[in-house]
């Protein structure tokens, strides 16, 4: 159950256990040099991460119960980012979210109280199988994505490259973990069984109030009762390009943008001449693009989902395509974002 509480609580809330899951993140960081452990053969199989269950000993690295964890946590809205069964700080964020949202003490830390939670909820195996169809493999897809923009403008579309990356994206599953967990999987054969994650798309409709929290590199997301009902890892400005200050408010949203790109904004390689990229998941934008009040600026999908909230922006707020996807289906014009250091 949700807590209902004071919209300035949540928000001092968040400034407290983003700087205690940072130091819990940096400290285990730290440890993590200085100690090895053998560690036994791990099974990738289905039934190994659908039947994972917690345990105190588990450390940082990949194990079956974090991918498990990664899908709940994925389904229940606190975003892990590209599913990976890592102890990532995307992870360790999501499982903080997660702890607000069900009124639970906020460690960033998966433990026994969490794990129960978690699997009081789910309702259905985190992991199936699904067959390669043949529209899977129709594409469109490109050869490559070249970097420069100017050669980017010149093709129809910013196609996916490879189907493991679309496969990626359509399941929220970090490519290189996808091969992982299907090693002998022949990707381009239609018919092909394959194992990935039970994920959702079915963001709340009822979202008045998206928080873009720079330092936590996080989008927090409440609805018209300031409850938290949501959580993405996100990208939001950088050094030289920083993200907008103070509140403003969703005015458009457009799936399959065209992106217009001006030096006045920034640079970009030698192109000093506006620019228009064709659509595609693979450009600067993604697959979507959330407008706000101040001009140029929005919440976008990536080409590069690993990346997401481990790089800078160019000023904008940058999710993983899928949760750009979810959040453009439900959020409302008028909704207020407000940006906080």
């Amino acid at each position: 159950m949700r807590k209902t509480v004071p919209f300035i609580m949540l928000f001092t809330c968040f400034t407290i256990f983003n700087s205690s899951v940072y130091a819990t993140v940096n400290k285990t960081a730290s440890e993590e040099k200085k100690t090895t452990q053998a560690k036994a053969p791990v099974s990738w199989s289905k039934e190994a991460m659908n039947n994972a269950i917690w345990s105190a000993q588990l450390a940082r690295g990949q194990y079956p119960a974090y991918a498990r964890a990664q899908v709940m946590l994925n389904n229940l809205h606190a975003s892990p980012g590209p599913i990976d069964a890592k102890s990532g700080k995307n992870f360790l964020k999501a499982i903080s979210a997660y702890q607000q949202m069900n009124g639970l003490e906020i460690t960033g830390v998966l433990n026994q109280v969490t794990w129960n939670s978690l699997v009081a909820q789910q309702k259905q195996p985190a992991f199936t199988e699904y067959s390669i169809t043949a529209q899977d493999l129709k594409g469109p897809f490109a050869k490559s994505i070249p970097r420069n923009y100017a050669l980017q403008a010149k093709m129809k579309g910013l196609y996916y490259t490879r189907i493991t990356e679309m496969l990626g994206e359509k399941f929220h599953i970090d490519e290189e973990f996808l091969r992982q967990i299907n090693p002998k999987a022949n990707f381009n054969k239609v018919g092909q069984s394959i194992i990935v994650p039970n994920v959702r798309n079915d963001l709340s409709d009822d979202i008045t109030l998206i928080v873009a929290h720079k330092g936590a590199r996080q989008l927090y997301l409440f609805n018209h009762l300031n409850q938290l009902v949501g959580s993405f890892p996100a990208t939001i400005g950088g050094a030289n390009t920083p993200s907008p200050k103070g509140t403003h408010k969703v005015v458009k949203v457009a799936a399959n943008p065209y992106y217009g790109y001006s030096p006045k904004n920034f640079v970009q390689g030698a192109n000093k001449k506006p620019l228009t990229l064709p659509p595609g998941p693979n450009g600067p934008v993604g697959n979507m693009w959330i407008a706000l009040s101040k001009p140029s600026f929005g919440i976008h999908g990536t080409p590069n989902p690993s990346l997401i909230s481990k790089t800078a922006s160019h000023g904008c707020i940058r999710l993983t395509n899928w949760d750009a996807n979810d959040l453009g289906r439900k959020v409302k014009e008028g909704a207020v974002v407000k940006f906080l250091e």
